[in-house]
């Protein structure tokens, strides 16, 4: 009768086979976590998404000053906040960029919208919204946001200015409430263009105002006006940029990028 004889490497492959076997389900998870629209903080990090409606890299004028979008241009001046994961969407992708897993895993949403405000879909508009007051996302408008779906729904007002003008006017952006967690490392700087929004800015009394503007208008004359207005909605907190239209570079400059960097931090829950 022959014997059996057991290989000296079976229990070695065996073992290098799990092993294998392992690695190849780490690497799939990896890549799974990495596929477009199910980036996934990991542990312990938050989580910014920078949104835009993608017309700023295709419109003639815009394309040049953002190749890549809006969007890219505000994620990249994030990169340096420590423990953030930093997304972007834009409306052009699945569920609008913002599906309910990614919304619901979402610290801070950054909204960037200029032409197609009604083509943003009324169910995410309310899950946004709901986001922000029951569960305490923060929520930061750029530019011509006042106009958006969320912003509106946020603000529960017309969210108007008097009049909206980009006619070589200039502006002084001084930092009215140093004390605030947005004015943080912030000093007094000057853009050369900006689209002029006049005021009165019909929005709810805001919680603060922490930064100020004067606008230089080509013929001479000054006007006030507000740059960064701050409220509390329900649970969230609410930040609005008055800067940032589509064919000067603000979202290039140091000074925006600081005060974008502070006003995710500041808008962020508190970490549990």
């Amino acid at each position: 009768m022959s014997k059996k004889h057991s290989s000296p490497f079976g229990n070695q492959s065996r073992l290098i086979s799990r092993r294998s076997m392992l690695s190849l389900t780490v690497a799939a998870t990896a890549g799974l976590a990495l596929a477009p629209g199910v980036v996934r903080a990991a542990g312990g990090t938050r989580r910014v998404v920078v949104w835009s409606e993608g017309t700023a890299n295709v419109d003639k004028g815009s394309k040049e000053v953002y190749p890549n979008d809006i969007n890219k241009a505000v994620a990249d001046g994030l990169q340096g906040l420590a423990g953030w994961e930093v997304v972007t969407a834009t409306l052009s992708d699945p569920a609008q960029g913002l599906d309910a897993d990614r919304l619901d895993h979402t610290d801070v949403l950054i909204w960037w919208g200029h032409k197609k405000h009604a083509e943003v879909s009324d169910d995410l508009v309310n899950r946004i919204d709901q986001r922000v007051r029951t569960q305490g996302m923060g929520f930061i408008g750029l530019h011509s946001t006042h106009f958006a779906k969320p912003f509106k729904k946020l603000m529960g007002t017309a969210c108007s200015w008097r009049e909206y003008v980009a006619d070589g006017t200039s502006v002084k952006i001084s930092v009215k409430a140093p004390e605030h967690p947005i004015c943080k490392g912030v000093k007094d700087f000057s853009l050369p263009k900006i689209e002029r929004y006049g005021e009165p800015f019909k929005v709810p009394t805001p919680d603060a105002v922490p930064l100020d503007g004067v606008y230089l208008k080509p013929n001479g004359a000054t006007e006030p006006g507000r740059m960064g207005l701050c409220w509390t909605i329900g649970k969230g907190r609410v930040f609005y940029f008055t800067p940032g239209h589509e064919t000067y570079n603000d979202f290039f400059l140091p000074e925006v990028q600081l005060i974008l960097r502070n006003a995710v931090e500041w808008a962020a829950p508190s970490k549990s």
